[in-house]
């Protein structure tokens, strides 16, 4: 008999396998599915070709968010396939019966945004959405990732899904972060150590004492680009960070079913003599602001290194060549136009006070053009209320609404041709935030402190010791 203990990631599985059968896909059972304008289209329609309804769809939420614009939202979408991908949603919802925070809802916003804000999302869940960020939501101890498209349609008409089991990974993180430094230098870091491949086929628990310190928000950008680096997903234990921030939210249980839900929480986390296929371990001290170079997320360095002659990971020259950039060079001081802070990664209330705070009495750089999107109305109503709107303004940033924007360049909000910008979202991909454009990857703080330089420069030496408790 087998009596070893169980990692969080087994835990949660195991609950959830509706069927096992040796040299097949378990039968997975899926709690929740978010759904948007872009991936779900042609799932609908594979419904309706085979006369099939959405099995559950009151454990189905939508919004759009991706093809949104983020100015004058109340006016029709002046893109074309925008339009018609965002009417088609609505149009899908409508007939299958499916909650939708469509443009002008209160509740509209990024997809993994809305879920955790309105406590949709909670621990020992099983998460999916057709979007590759879905491990966002792992940061609250669930089970979440992204699929396909056949996926999506595969969830709405059975709840279930064909799986295959991953492998699981231990990143262990001790230690205190120095000044300066947020959690996505701590993703960025990791990524640039173990590469855009080094996770590929694991889950990823992320642990270790400056885990445990962070905020909700900063747990979910970790949990954010765990995709970054191949892995199928990344979690954290939830704990007392988890279940004050879910207290009291929209869709979090209430009365007795909270202290049921919580007694269960609390069993979420992996037992001492659990058993990961891989154990990876850093010290947060070593962890600088970062910013990437290349045009994957792995192709990171500290802010005030070089770029690498040879990154361990082939030949960096036609990076270099888009970025119009060279090894042996580095980026402080470098000279950028545009910075965004926003997406799935960093739009959420938190990175918009860190910013302001930073930017309180100071003015963007000549020739810098500023977009700041946040993830949510919630976000953005809550950004209003505390002032943070006028403290933008004042700096000459402009603060936009709700959506994707330019992390992907899937709506109106593109980066020019070979321009630079530093941006708070995930990707630095070709083309990424619109053809020819370039971008750095870095925290909020980088973001602003390069929006009110002109340049990529060290926050470290335009913040007091005392005026950030990160």
């Amino acid at each position: 008999m087998n009596n070893k203990g169980k990692t969080l990631f087994e835990k949660i599985w195991d609950e959830h396998v509706v069927e096992n059968r040796a040299g097949f896909p378990d039968v997975f059972y899926i709690d929740r599915h978010f759904i948007h304008e872009v991936t779900s289209p042609q799932a609908f329609e594979g419904l309706r070709k085979a006369g099939k309804p959405v099995a559950r769809p009151k454990q189905t939420i939508a919004t759009a968010d991706h093809n949104v614009p983020t100015l004058n939202q109340h006016l029709p979408i002046k893109e074309m396939l925008s339009k018609i991908q965002v009417e088609t949603l609505t149009q899908n919802c409508k007939e299958f019966g499916i909650e939708l925070f469509g443009l002008g809802h209160q509740h509209q916003g990024i997809v993994h945004v809305i879920g955790p804000e309105l406590g949709i999302t909670q621990p020992g869940m099983t998460i999916v959405c057709g979007d590759s960020h879905t491990s966002t939501h792992g940061a609250f101890g669930s089970i979440a990732f992204g699929i396909g498209t056949s996926e999506v349609e595969q969830v709405l008409a059975t709840q279930c899904l064909l799986q295959n089991r991953p492998k699981t990974m231990k990143i262990e993180i001790n230690g205190e972060l120095g000044k300066g430094v947020l959690s996505k230098d701590i993703i960025l870091y990791i990524i640039s150590k173990i590469s855009t491949a080094g996770a590929t086929g694991y889950f990823v628990e992320y642990t270790g004492s400056a885990i445990r310190a962070l905020s909700m928000e900063a747990r979910m950008t970790i949990c954010n680009m765990s995709i970054e680096m191949g892995a199928r997903g990344g979690m954290i234990a939830p704990d007392e960070v988890t279940f004050s921030y879910l207290k009291g939210k929209v869709h979090a249980p209430k009365g007795e079913e909270w202290n049921s839900k919580m007694e269960y929480w609390k069993t979420l986390y992996s037992d001492e003599d659990a058993q990961f296929d891989v154990e990876i371990s850093y010290r947060a001290e070593d962890i600088q602001p970062m910013i990437t170079y290349g045009t994957n997320p792995g192709m990171g360095i500290g802010i005030s290194d070089v770029i690498p002659q040879d990154n361990g990971n082939g030949d960096i020259s036609s990076a270099m060549n888009y970025m119009n950039l060279n090894a042996g060079q580095e980026l402080l001081g470098q000279k950028i136009d545009y910075v965004f802070i926003g997406s799935c990664t960093n739009s959420r209330i938190e990175d918009l006070r860190l910013v302001a705070d930073f930017v309180k009495g100071k003015r963007k750089a000549e020739g810098v053009n500023v977009w700041i999107v946040p993830g949510s109305k919630l976000v953005e109503k809550q950004a209003i209320e505390e002032g943070l709107d006028k403290i933008f303004i004042e700096a000459g940033f402009e603060l936009r609404q709700p959506g994707c924007s330019a992390c992907l360049a899937m709506n109106e909000d593109k980066v020019p041709a070979g321009k630079y910008c530093v941006s708070t979202s995930n990707r630095n991909f070709e083309g990424r935030q619109g053809p020819g454009s370039r971008t750095f990857l870095a925290s909020p703080l980088t973001a602003a402190a390069a929006a009110v330089t002109g340049v990529i420069s060290d926050v470290r030496t335009l913040i007091k010791d005392e005026s950030y408790a990160i």
